[in-house]
């Protein structure tokens, strides 16, 4: 039985509205998220081994965004990435994120990142709803009732309202839908991830949404905040740059490039315990882009428009404003770019 239908980004986009905005910079981008994360860019990074380590956290924390170091090494390892980010951003209004997962050496990761001085711990596993889950958001909020906890992944409403009730502020909302994500395909399961949003998007807990996945532009992210999300996560988004982990590899042509990889990939699976159960991404190679800096800049160039044809000046406005309509297939085409396709 098919209970409705399900939009992804491509499918939707936004109707343009009367605007009285002057200058773009009157615009306010900001979210205020919970526990006394503001952000003043919405997005955050992934915690995967080839995306957020202590650079990269320092580096999203001094654009206004949030990095969320990986957990794909030892609990040493990724202290040192924490502190190595606090002394890249000596600021006392940074924020910075690191991750553990729901088995293993997970309470005492918690703990040792706790004393690191987190502002945000999240608990990251591929099914978020979940007893494991369960048990671990109950745990750490017993040990850091004050802590911002970020948890994920999930996909529905109930998902979201479970996980806030047993303890999250904030949840990582979309299953499948990365770049290299394969989990769609390999179990066939999952909700396109703009529809998601839109779902996870009513809950009425205090929890703030994130989209994570599936995020390809500027104009994404706007249509996933004017559809309900508080922040946006990205990985292919920021990859290949200078902040991420990893090595710069040269071809024998001179072509630049970093390592990209999903965390449920073989490949990362290898490498973190030396074994893999059942592998739902991909690994992938990734034109170096230097430094992520004038990408974030970009994307708040983006996002700022973006609010400007909706007659919007911050993340309340715009979703009040909001006007979803859907376009075929050709529409699709007619949006992009088509020059270079074209037959004279």
């Amino acid at each position: 039985m098919i209970d409705n239908e399900a939009l992804t980004y491509d499918d939707v986009l936004l109707q343009p509205q009367y605007s009285n905005i002057r200058s773009r910079r009157e615009i306010n981008i900001g979210t205020a998220f919970k526990k006394d994360v503001n952000l003043s860019l919405p997005i955050i990074s992934s915690p995967m081994d080839t995306i957020t380590g202590g650079t990269m956290a320092a580096t999203m924390a001094k654009a206004g965004g949030v990095g969320i170091i990986h957990r794909y090494n030892t609990i040493e390892s990724q202290v040192l990435e924490v502190i190595r980010a606090y002394e890249l951003c000596p600021d006392d209004n940074i924020i910075i994120g690191a991750a553990v997962g729901v088995t293993g050496d997970y309470f005492e990761r918690a703990k040792a990142l706790i004393s690191a001085g987190v502002d945000v711990l999240c608990i990251d596993v591929a099914h978020g709803h979940h007893i494991l889950m369960k048990e671990a958001l109950i745990d750490i909020r017993a040990l850091a009732p004050a802590l911002h906890i970020m948890a994920g992944n999930v996909a529905t409403l109930q998902g979201v309202n479970d996980l806030a009730d047993w303890g999250a502020d904030s949840v990582r909302c979309n299953i499948g839908g990365g770049s290299i994500c394969s989990t769609r395909i390999q179990t066939g399961h999952g909700i396109p991830g703009l529809q998601t949003i839109f779902e996870c998007a009513k809950t009425d807990r205090d929890v703030a949404i994130i989209a994570d996945g599936g995020i390809r532009n500027s104009g994404d992210v706007v249509k996933a905040l004017a559809a309900g999300a508080d922040a946006v996560m990205c990985g292919s988004l920021l990859s290949g740059t200078s902040e991420t982990p990893g090595n710069v590899f040269e071809d024998q042509d001179g072509f630049k490039y970093k390592t990209y990889r999903g965390m449920a990939s073989k490949e990362a699976q290898m490498k973190w315990r030396g074994t893999y159960s059942s592998f739902e991404g991909v690994a992938s190679q990734v034109p170096f882009r230097g430094g992520v800096g004038p990408l974030l800049e970009d994307l708040e160039r983006g996002l700022r428009s973006g609010f400007s044809y909706s007659g919007a000046r911050n993340m309340s406005e715009l979703r009040s404003k909001a006007v979803f309509v859907r376009q075929t297939p050709a529409g699709f085409g007619e949006s992009k770019t088509h020059i270079n396709t074209r037959k004279w």
